[in-house]
């Protein structure tokens, strides 16, 4: 699977879409972490809730939101 970053991916958008069409997958990052995935159209993975679930725990762990709380970015929202 080929990695690309955000830059590289806006420049040469039409460059990878090709390589989809053929069947690539292609993450693109930003900063080294993936932030989206090119994929065939026919491909989107299904997994079973537990998994979902188990996946968004282990991103979760390490995170945090800088002393903010998520009420404090909620009212940030409404200004």
């Amino acid at each position: 699977m080929t990695k690309v970053g955000v830059y590289e991916a806006k420049t040469r958008l039409a460059q990878l879409i090709a390589r989809v069409e053929k069947g690539e997958r292609i993450i693109i990052t930003r900063h080294g972490t993936p932030v989206a995935v090119l994929q065939p159209a026919g491909e989107t993975p299904s997994l079973p809730p537990e998994q979902v679930i188990t996946a968004l725990k282990a991103f979760r762990r390490g995170r945090r939101l800088g002393g903010l709380s998520v009420r404090e970015m909620v009212e940030e929202g409404r200004l």
